[in-house]
């Protein structure tokens, strides 16, 4: 088994035949070492026996959509910040928390930081990032379960990636305070309230229990609220909107296991989490338990299908939209079809939901966009790939001018790939030469993984996999 702290003495030593610098002998979870270029993990979950080999597998740098943002622009110093999990030259499944950023001023990358080896080779453990008032970059590490550590790095200088600090945390209980030390599925979001985090929490009661926790430094957090604790819990999307955050989420029967989610709820907060309401107003009472609940949106679990969370939005209106693809069951393969990507949205007094398009795999992962108005966009793998009905495919970006009623295709991104293209993120407060970045691998075996990323025109960038000078100039990608 693999040790859950600290670096051992071999690891070290290994590194360092890699990385130009050395780790810190005070703290050995923070390496502040710098890779020799940009380059993903690639990971797979669940055999499956069949010609498709996981349940799901690929390039899983930016995985998964319950981890949120992976990337920021920073106005101040016009650079788009981001996070991924990457990997070594020699194991593209050895999990590395990789932190870079875009410098839009002269349309370079650096090399990108190495922050810490997680000891795994679970992308579930990838990184998130934040970027507090003062402009440091802080990067929260999660852990898939309770088996590992979870870790809270800030940069030691504003907008400055070269040096991070671990940060100790904790959370107020009645009898004090409690270290932060493990967390699953985080999404940390930064505003004038400060940091606002959605979690969850393995066996709290259910097995996944999605929380919430707030700070104003990163330092001292708020005791943890659970949202919701039924059947056997949950997957969550949060989002912030002008003057709330909220979640979607998704739950799993008892006695079904944990392949199966279904219906779609929605709660939001406007007071830093000291009261939840619905879309609608109404106050709920936490954590919610029955499945019939103020909060549900649908009734998917009657129709027999599974939800599949992508994004959360809020538009002009400060009204929620999400974003969520459904399915007839969890296997891989055209049994489940059609995988329909769906969009619902809250227009003040009711629920509306509108397909956008279909796809060949429950975790084809893109995000929403909402520009204007009359200028919505999904960006996302929706187009078959060279490894069908695995996760991921070709990379397409979907238009809406009516709020979400209808979308056409405006683009298709990639074409002719040898590897899949998964997990489309988004850039929070995107710059136009930012506007999403993504990952590709094979779909059924190991694979090395490179990293991209995209425009607002569609256009696709490929972030240097090996680098023999301080900084360099992604590459464009052309349409075969």
């Amino acid at each position: 088994m693999k040790t859950q702290l600290g670096l051992p003495t071999l690891l070290i030593a290994m590194a360092s035949l890699f990385f130009a610098d050395d780790a810190r002998a005070d703290d050995p979870v923070t390496l502040n070492q710098k890779a020799d270029g940009y380059r993903g993990i690639w990971y797979m979950n669940q055999p499956s026996g069949d010609e498709y080999v996981y349940k799901y597998s690929g390039g899983l740098g930016t995985y998964c959509a319950k981890h949120k943002p992976f990337a920021i622009h920073c106005e101040q110093v016009n650079k788009t910040f981001f996070c991924f999990g990457g990997a070594t030259a020699d194991d593209s499944r050895k999990l590395l928390h990789m932190v870079s950023y875009y410098d839009h001023e002269t349309n370079t990358v650096p090399r990108p930081t190495i922050l810490l080896d997680k000891q795994t080779d679970d992308a579930h453990d990838n990184p998130v990032i934040s970027v507090d008032d003062k402009g440091h970059i802080w990067i929260f590490s999660t852990s898939h379960g309770q088996s590992r550590p979870s870790y809270i790095h800030r940069s030691k200088r504003p907008y400055d990636i070269a040096e991070f600090e671990l940060v100790e945390a904790t959370r107020a209980e009645e009898d004090g305070r409690t270290p932060i030390n493990n967390f699953s599925y985080m999404q940390m979001w930064h505003s004038d309230n400060g940091f606002q985090g959605f979690f969850t929490r393995y066996n709290y009661p259910a097995a996944r229990t999605i929380c919430f926790m707030s700070s104003p430094d990163g330092r001292q957090w708020s005791s943890w609220q659970r949202l919701a604790a039924i059947g056997q819990g949950h997957y969550q999307v949060s989002g912030v909107g002008a003057a709330k955050a909220g979640s979607t989420f998704n739950y799993h029967p008892q006695g079904k296991g944990l392949n199966w989610r279904t219906n779609l709820y929605y709660l939001e907060t406007a007071d830093n989490g000291d009261t939840w309401r619905t879309a609608g107003g109404d106050e709920l009472t936490l954590p919610l338990k029955e499945v019939h609940n103020q909060a549900l949106i649908h009734d998917y679990e009657a129709e027999g299908l599974n939800v599949y969370l992508k994004d959360l939005r809020y538009d002009t209106n400060d009204h929620p939209v999400l974003l969520y693809i459904t399915s007839k069951g969890y296997e891989s393969g055209p049994k489940n079809d059609p995988r329909t990507w769906m969009l619902a949205r809250w227009t003040g007094s009711e629920w509306k939901r509108s397909p956008i398009t279909t796809s060949d795999n429950n975790y084809d992962a893109g995000e929403l966009w909402l520009l204007a108005k009359d200028d919505w966009r999904v960006v996302g793998p929706t187009e078959p790939g060279p490894q069908p009905y695995n996760p991921g495919g070709e990379v397409a970006m979907w238009k809406s001018v009516d709020q979400g009623a209808t979308w056409t295709k405006r683009r298709q991104m990639t074409q002719g790939s040898e590897m899949n293209h998964t997990y489309v993120r988004r850039a929070l407060n995107a710059h136009p030469d930012f506007f999403a970045i993504w990952a590709d691998g094979h779909g059924r075996k190991p694979s090395h993984s490179h990293l991209y990323f995209s425009n607002a025109a569609g256009d696709v960038f490929q972030l240097p996999r090996i680098m023999t000078s301080e900084t360099a100039r992604p590459t464009r990608v052309e349409l075969k």
